[in-house]
């Protein structure tokens, strides 16, 4: 019988001890899972945090600080020095145009030889075979192609890590950093060659500038619809001195007439001025300029200016 009883009282505290013991888990555990619960809640909060802080970063970049972009490109023999001075005397006249609100970019020329140079190296655009440059002079289609690539390349960083769209950005050059802005922006590459992507520019702008491979420009456009064609939209700026002995001044009149009775450029989409100098520049033709660059990079604003 005592054997009995302590068998009886041994189990009942065992069994006890068990039901304590299996309390004491569950209370564990619950505790546990509360904790638990808590850090993941801010670990989650913490990745929401991080994931809406980059969101944010995001949203910033996307956009630009800049309202628009100015690509000028040098003559034969300069650097992009030679033209920095835009950046501060365009705003002079135009404070839009600050560049705190425009990017001004001067890409750089490659060093090449020149055929009319007898072979000597020098900053070019492209090689040169005939001088002075007047109408029906040899073009150089390689070294054209090059320079349009390369400046394709500086459009696309200004989309990319600038975040300008292409329809606020001007193209435009000094003699043939001119005549590659012409045909950066109205000539059509052949397709093996893969390199131009059409872009609809807010502008083109050449200076003392010609007209290279007008053939190709002619034909390119006979090719396309009127309807789809995005480069007879972008408005044309060309300056010429009357007086220019290097680039011919007869070389204005007929990139005008080709881009407009052949290639389909609207009237209403050029502005053609000259002025009684040489092959240079002048502070008549950098107001006409910065009237130009102001009103295709804000015309909205300039309509409501007029109104």
């Amino acid at each position: 019988m005592i054997s009995t009883s302590l068998s009886c009282s041994s189990s009942s505290s065992i069994a006890r001890y068990r039901y304590y013991y299996g309390v004491l888990v569950l209370v564990v555990i619950f505790l546990l899972a509360i904790n638990t619960g808590s850090i993941r809640s801010s670990s989650i909060g913490g990745i929401v945090q991080s994931v809406s802080a980059m969101s944010t970063t995001t949203a910033a970049t996307t956009s630009s600080k800049y309202r628009g972009a100015l690509i000028f490109l040098h003559g034969l023999g300069d650097t992009p020095s030679g033209w920095s001075q835009l950046e501060h005397s365009l705003c002079k006249i135009k404070p839009r145009l600050d560049p705190t609100q425009i990017k001004y970019v001067f890409p750089p020329a490659p060093t090449q030889s020149l055929t009319i140079n007898g072979g000597a190296q020098m900053p070019g655009w492209f090689d040169l075979y005939d001088w002075p440059i007047g109408v029906g002079s040899q073009d150089d289609r390689d070294g054209l192609m090059k320079s349009i690539q390369q400046i394709q390349s500086v459009v696309t960083k200004l989309n990319v890590e600038d975040n300008i769209p292409s329809n606020k950005i001007v193209i435009g050059g000094f003699s043939q950093g001119g005549a590659v802005a012409l045909l950066t922006c109205y000539h059509k590459a052949q397709e093996q060659e893969q390199v131009q992507v059409q872009h609809k520019f807010a502008g083109c702008v050449g200076l003392s500038a010609w007209l290279t491979l007008p053939k190709e420009v002619v034909d390119s456009s006979s090719s396309s619809s009127n309807d789809d064609d995005v480069r007879k939209e972008i408005p044309l700026f060309w300056g010429h001195g009357t007086y220019d002995d290097k680039v011919l001044f007869e070389q204005q009149q007929f990139g005008i007439e080709k881009l407009t009775n052949e290639f389909g450029l609207p009237y209403n989409k050029i502005t053609s001025t000259q002025y009684p100098m040489g092959h240079e520049s002048c502070q008549k033709e950098t107001k006409d300029l910065a009237e130009f660059v102001d009103r295709v990079l804000f015309p909205d604003e300039n309509d409501s200016e007029e109104l």
